[in-house]
């Protein structure tokens, strides 16, 4: 099993990156999602993310996790779809005369729209962020977040909880294959899924508090809390660096141009 959210060790060219650049490429592509309404400007910002990643070879880690977008995207437009009712109508989600001589849950234009944007703005958020995350090493990740006077304290945190997710999806798959071995069978489909995330959360949380005071015991002892700086060796920013953020400065002054915010 492949662990998400971990460092990849590659010679691509976002793994030469200056992880500030990368930082501040993500920072914007977020701010963007966040701020434009059009789907058609999500749409090519994660088709650009995807074209970079292919690029970079790095694109089965973010087609890894559209299982997980599409379900969380189904649930933003079903949610949507029960909430809002601005728009043309375009169908119900129950017809008329299955339950009641009117359809129930009427599909407006506007709660889909509002819907997709929300999703491709999780694609594009995501999709960045990982690329981040597996292209740059924690330590150079730790060294970036300090040169922008971040407190050490929260770099710490940050980078610790990165780490973390790894960790945690490994000990979870390790808990869940020790129970099928000692033969509990939580059952198939939806209900087996849903039985079996309680024996497999006590034991995964159990754990995880006692590895992290075991981490805090250790940083405490290694003086990490007096510590307010890193060494000063700085990557340096090159061709790709600049290019990088320029397209997201291009991209974020197009889109206030245009009424696109």
């Amino acid at each position: 099993m492949k662990e998400i959210m971990q460092y990849i060790n590659s010679d691509s060219f976002l793994h030469s990156m200056n992880p500030l650049s990368k930082i501040v490429a993500v920072a914007g592509i977020i701010v963007l999602s966040v701020f434009t309404t059009s789907s058609i400007v999500l749409a090519l910002m994660v088709l650009g993310i995807f074209l970079v990643s292919l690029k970079a070879g790095l694109h089965h880690e973010l087609i890894r996790q559209l299982k997980l977008l599409v379900f969380l995207s189904l649930s933003l437009i079903l949610l949507t779809v029960f909430t809002m009712k601005s728009g043309v109508t375009l169908g119900f989600l129950i017809p008329a005369g299955t339950l009641t001589a009117k359809g129930i849950f009427p599909v407006t234009t506007g709660a889909l729209d509002f819907g997709v944007v929300l999703s491709l703005r999780f694609f594009a958020m995501l999709f960045a962020f990982q690329l981040l995350v597996v292209t740059t090493r924690p330590s150079d990740l730790m060294k970036a977040l300090l040169e922008i006077h971040i407190p050490v304290d929260y770099v710490l945190m940050f980078v610790i909880a990165l780490r973390f997710i790894p960790s945690l999806q490994v000990e979870g798959q390790r808990i869940h294959e020790a129970q099928l071995a000692r033969g509990y069978n939580p059952g198939k489909g939806l209900r087996g899924k849903v039985r079996s995330i309680k024996p497999l959360l006590v034991p995964l949380v159990a754990n995880s508090l006692g590895r992290t005071q075991v981490l805090g015991l250790t940083m405490d002892m290694r003086g990490y809390r007096d510590r307010h700086s890193v060494d000063k060796d700085r990557l340096a920013w090159n061709r790709v660096d600049f290019a990088a953020v320029g397209c997201v400065a291009l991209m974020g002054i197009g889109i206030v141009l245009t009424g696109l915010i």
